[in-house]
């Protein structure tokens, strides 16, 4: 084998040394990204959860406010009609 062909050979392996080390980079780096985007996932996933709770209670407290102002609504109708009822006899007593 003649120098030249072992040069070769030579620049050849310090080549692939430098193409394997740049591939180990680019999976060190995508592994990173793949760590973070699952991170971040998470965290998006975590803040659905709390936003989701604090509409749930939102409407939760609506229906108690619609609940009430609807038996409020009932005690008016009655009262009136029990304030009607005896105006209308007092009328009938006194008339």
């Amino acid at each position: 084998m003649t120098d030249k062909m072992k040069d070769d050979m030579d620049a050849k392996i310090i080549g692939m040394d430098t193409k394997i080390t740049g591939m180990n980079e680019k999976i060190i780096e995508t592994h990173r990204d793949v760590r973070w985007i699952c991170r971040t996932l998470k965290e998006m996933k975590e803040t659905d959860e709390d936003f989701e709770n604090r509409i749930r209670n939102l409407e939760g407290w609506q229906a108690e406010k619609n609940g009430a102002e609807k038996r409020m609504g009932g005690v008016c109708a009655g009262l009136s009609g029990i304030v009607g009822g005896v105006v209308a006899w007092l009328i009938q007593v006194m008339g």
